[in-house]
C-alpha cells in the first residue's frame, strides 16, 4: 500500500461501501455499509488515512430480531454518517425498510447506545447530521425509488441538538430533476465552511457516477453545485460518495469509493484542495489519482488474527443475527451442523463470513467434519449472487471431499467426489485479480474442479465464507485458523 511515503489507490481494497469519515485529535475514524451483515456499522481507525485497523462495530445485532432471523440481502445497514459533537461519537444511518437511525457512544471501542428511530418512514436513505457552528442542527437524507418510488432528491431537516428528533417536516433543499444530467443524487455528506453549508454528493449510480458539491449561505438552500470527480481518463470508474476529512496541520482530503463487482466498492484517498473562487478540487484537477504522498507519516495497520483461539475475530460477520450454539472458538472454529431450513448459502443465516480481499490471494484452512449424520456438509465458500464450494460432507459409507456450484440456489456438482478419511483435510481457494476462483485440497494444492467465477451479492462483493449444514441435533465442522496470503498465479491453474 505504500512505499517510502508514497501510498496506492485504493487504501482500502476490499468491500467497505459507502465510507463516512471523521477525525477526533490526531485519529480518523471511519463506518461504512454493512447491509444484511451481523455485527454491523464496522468502525475503523487509521493516524495517516491509509493504514486502517478494523477496531469493532458500533450494531451487535439488528433490529426487529424476527426479521434479520433470516438474511435481508439487499436490506438492512445502508450509507451510514459517523461524527464527533458534545464529547460523543455519533452514528445516523438508514434501514431503507424502517427508517433512519441514531446511535452514540463516549468511545468508537465502547458499547453503542440502542439505536433510536429518528425518522420512520420507507425509502429514506443515506442520512448526515449537521451540528453548526451557531448551535442549531440538521439533518439531510436521500431516498431509494425502490422503497418510496422517490429519488435524485435530498432532503434538508432541523434536528434538535441531541439528535433525538427532528423537528420539521423536511425540505427539498436539491432537486436532482431540476439538474440537467442528473440522475441518483442521493449520498450527501453535510458540512460548513467560511460561512457556506456544504453538501457532498453523488450522482449518477453506483458503477457509472460521478461526485458532485453543492453550496448555500442556508442549510435549506437554494444550492449552486458543481462536479468535482468523474472518471475522465483513468480506469477508476464512478468515483463518488464518501467522505471530506482535514487532518491536524491543515491539509483536505476526501475518501470515495470504486465499484469493483465481486470485490465490492473499494476505498480511495484523493488529495483536495479549494480553488479561487471558494470551490474544492479533488484529485488530479478532477480525476482520480493512482498513487500520492501519506498525509501523516508513520501510521500502521494491526491486522485481524488469522485463527480463532481468542474467538471470532472482527472481520468476520454472520448473514443474519446469531444464536449462540451455532459457533464456539478457541483454539479451532466449531460450527454446529445446523438445520436452517435451505441449503441455498445466499439464505443461510448461519454462514460466516468475510470480505473477499481485492488483490490477488490464497485462501487456505483445514476442516474436520465430526460426529455428523449422513447429509451433513461443512466448507469453505465464495458467495454472491452465484455460489461456489469445497468441503466435507457425510455420506452413508463415509465421508466425502466435494465441489460444488450453484446458479440461482441449484447445486451442481462441480467435481466428482472423492473419499476421505476421518481427519482433517486442507481447503483453499485461489483467487486472481478479475475475482476468478480455483478450488483446491491438500499440500501442495491440487485443484479441484473447474475454475469458479466469483460475483458480487445484493449491494455487496462476495464473501468467503464458512458454513456447516445438517439435522441440528449433532456434528460440527471443525475449522483451522483461514489463513490469506498473496498470490500471483491464475486461477486456471497457468
Amino acid at each position: 500500500m505504500t512505499n517510502d511515503g508514497v501510498y496506492r489507490n485504493p487504501v482500502l481494497n476490499a468491500d467497505w461501501s459507502d465510507p463516512d469519515a471523521i477525525r477526533v485529535g490526531g485519529d480518523f475514524y471511519m463506518t461504512a455499509s454493512s447491509f444484511h451483515r451481523v455485527p454491523g456499522l464496522p468502525l475503523l481507525r487509521s493516524r495517516d488515512l491509509v493504514h486502517w485497523t478494523l477496531i469493532g462495530h458500533a450494531l451487535d445485532r439488528l433490529a426487529p430480531e424476527a426479521d434479520f432471523r433470516t438474511p435481508q440481502r439487499g436490506g438492512g445497514v445502508w450509507a451510514p454518517a459517523i461524527r464527533h459533537h458534545a464529547g460523543r461519537y455519533w452514528i445516523v444511518y438508514p434501514d431503507p425498510d424502517r427508517g433512519l437511525f441514531v446511535t452514540s457512544a463516549e468511545h468508537p471501542e465502547d458499547q453503542w447506545t440502542r439505536p433510536h428511530l429518528l425518522k420512520g418512514g420507507k425509502g429514506l436513505i443515506d442520512p448526515c447530521p449537521l451540528w453548526a457552528d451557531d448551535g442549531s442542527a440538521y439533518l439531510v437524507h436521500g431516498w431509494a425509488k425502490s422503497r418510496s418510488g422517490i429519488c435524485n432528491r435530498l432532503t434538508v431537516h432541523r434536528m434538535s441538538e441531541d439528535a433525538a428528533e427532528l423537528l420539521d417536516e423536511g425540505t427539498v433543499a436539491i432537486d436532482g430533476d431540476a439538474l440537467p444530467g442528473y440522475r441518483t443524487l442521493e449520498g450527501p455528506k453535510f458540512y460548513q465552511r467560511d460561512g457556506w453549508y456544504w453538501i457532498f454528493a453523488p450522482a449518477g449510480g453506483v458503477a457509472e457516477g460521478w461526485q458532485s458539491v453543492f453550496r448555500s449561505r442556508d442549510p435549506f438552500g437554494p444550492y449552486e453545485g458543481r462536479i468535482v470527480l468523474e472518471q475522465g481518463d483513468t480506469d477508476v470508474n464512478g468515483p463518488h460518495q464518501g467522505a471530506w476529512v482535514t487532518t491536524e496541520d491543515g491539509s483536505d482530503w476526501f475518501l470515495h469509493f470504486q465499484d469493483r463487482g465481486p470485490f465490492g466498492r473499494v476505498v480511495h484517498l484523493q488529495p483536495m484542495r479549494w480553488s479561487e473562487d471558494g470551490w474544492p478540487e479533488i484529485g488530479d484537477r478532477g480525476t482520480p489519482v493512482a498513487t500520492g504522498n501519506v498525509p501523516v507519516p508513520g501510521g500502521t495497520a494491526t491486522e485481524p488474527p488469522e485463527d480463532f483461539a481468542d474467538g471470532i475475530g472482527p472481520q468476520w460477520s454472520w448473514q443474519a443475527n446469531p444464536e449462540p450454539h451455532w459457533a464456539a472458538a478457541g483454539p479451532r472454529l466449531r460450527l454446529a451442523c445446523v438445520d436452517t431450513g435451505t441449503a441455498d448459502l445466499r439464505h443461510l443465516p448461519n454462514l460466516l463470513g468475510r470480505r473477499l480481499p481485492g488483490d490477488p490471494c490464497r485462501v487456505t484452512t483445514a476442516l474436520r467434519l465430526d460426529g455428523a449424520e449422513p447429509g451433513a456438509r461443512a466448507g469453505l465458500a465464495v458467495v454472491g449472487e452465484t455460489y461456489a464450494w469445497i468441503g466435507l460432507e457425510r455420506h452413508e459409507n463415509g465421508i466425502a471431499l466435494v465441489h460444488r456450484t450453484a446458479d440461482d440456489g441449484v447445486e451442481a456438482d462441480a467435481a466428482h467426489a472423492i473419499a476421505v478419511d476421518d481427519r482433517p483435510v486442507t481447503l483453499g481457494v485461489d483467487v486472481d485479480a478479475e475475482g476468478r476462483c480455483r478450488f483446491f485440497t491438500g499440500t501442495p494444492p491440487r485443484p479441484v474442479g473447474p475454475p469458479f467465477q466469483a460475483t458480487a451479492g445484493a449491494w455487496v462483493g462476495a464473501a468467503l465464507g464458512l458454513f456447516a449444514i445438517g439435522n441440528g441435533r449433532d456434528g460440527t465442522g471443525e475449522f483451522d485458523a483461514v489463513r490469506i496470503s498473496a498470490h500471483n498465479g491464475s486461477a486456471d491453474g497457468r
